[in-house]
């Protein structure tokens, strides 16, 4: 895992070098639909929770997460004429994610893969496939896979966006990003403070809420910690009243925007009911208001959630080792899991 987490940098770049020139291809495929659905489960499906801010907010399309049940078990049969289907998944050999793929292209959807293996089933079904560039993967928790599925996420909204191409500047810093947030220092500290709890609750917003869950996933899988992972505004409708002493809040927030009044808010909050504050990313003013936290990327809030997981998968691996648990083969899991 460690390893992995390191060769995110060249695995971003190879990414992005492979999957911007595709923008003309995403939008012919699009083909001038409007409403974009996406189809995933476990860190995939995080991936596409940020990818679902970014719709609404870049390309300025209706988009929602799929249930894949709806074509799996109900075979619901939608119009799905006037929408893009997003399917996600590292091995492209779930056969829920599949069968969801080959449903929404009966019911009239335009099809797009993102997968990081050409030639799996995945990518046999869709329109049009984009090849992650992550390369093998060999550790059961999704590193390098995930932050490249963000990735060609970021690609195919912004394909789809009224200008496509506003953010190649920030796009072309990830790479340089990912190399910083490697070394961003304090991550011992924020293991050590972790392995002294078994509660955690894991918030964020907006943009940065999949990364979030996917820091939430991450301790559970790897460090055998419940985490629940919520929105601060779904936090405040009644789960806040958990919040005490014995339970550690780990807030996410991306470098600026709209949500970070809320996290400084909810910092002041659940230190007033005695629960000890992290940080991952966010500005100088949430990382004060943190008692301890890690710096996130000098990204615009648009791509941030390329690589601000980063920092946290570094202090899940030395968590897991701080336990005495196997960071790269987490008890009972495997690296492809199959659905009904």
């Amino acid at each position: 895992m460690a390893r992995e987490i390191a060769e995110q940098p060249r695995a971003l770049a190879d990414t992005l070098s492979a999957l911007l020139p595709l923008r003309p291809a995403v939008r012919k495929v699009a083909n001038g639909r409007r409403h974009l659905r996406f189809v995933a489960r476990g860190s995939s499906d995080n991936a596409c929770v940020y990818a679902r801010y970014l719709s609404e907010v870049h390309a300025r399309m209706p988009a929602v997460l799929a249930a894949p049940s709806i074509s799996t078990l109900y075979r619901a049969p939608l119009d799905l004429s006037d929408t893009v289907v997003v399917a996600v998944s590292q091995s492209g050999s779930t056969q829920e994610i599949v069968e969801a793929l080959e449903w929404a292209r009966i019911g009239g959807a335009a099809t797009v893969a993102i997968t990081n293996v050409e030639g799996s089933p995945l990518a046999g079904v869709a329109d049009l496939s984009l090849i992650t560039q992550a390369g093998p993967e060999l550790a059961v928790p999704a590193t390098k896979s995930y932050t490249t599925q963000v990735a060609a996420l970021a690609v195919a909204v912004d394909a789809l966006a009224p200008e496509p191409g506003t953010l190649d500047g920030a796009f072309a810093a990830v790479p340089e990003q990912a190399e910083r947030m490697l070394t961003v220092g304090a991550v011992d500290d924020l293991a050590e403070r972790l392995a002294t709890t078994e509660e955690v609750l894991a918030s964020g917003r907006g943009l940065a809420f999949g990364t979030t869950l996917e820091v939430a996933l991450k301790l559970e899988e790897t460090c055998l910690r419940p985490v629940r992972g919520l929105s601060y505004a779904d936090l405040k409708h009644g789960p806040i009243a958990i919040v005490d002493h014995n339970l550690v809040t780990l807030l996410v927030a991306g470098p600026d925007g709209p949500t970070l009044p809320g996290l400084l808010e909810l910092a002041a909050t659940v230190r007033s009911k005695g629960s000890p504050v992290l940080g991952i990313g966010g500005d100088e003013a949430f990382r004060a208001a943190c008692d301890l936290a890690l710096a996130g990327p000098a990204l615009p809030e648009e791509l941030a959630p390329l690589v601000l997981a980063i920092p946290a998968q570094l202090t899940v691996e030395r968590l897991a080792r701080r336990l005495g648990l196997d960071p790269d083969a987490p008890r009972g899991l495997r690296k492809v899991t199959q659905t009904d």
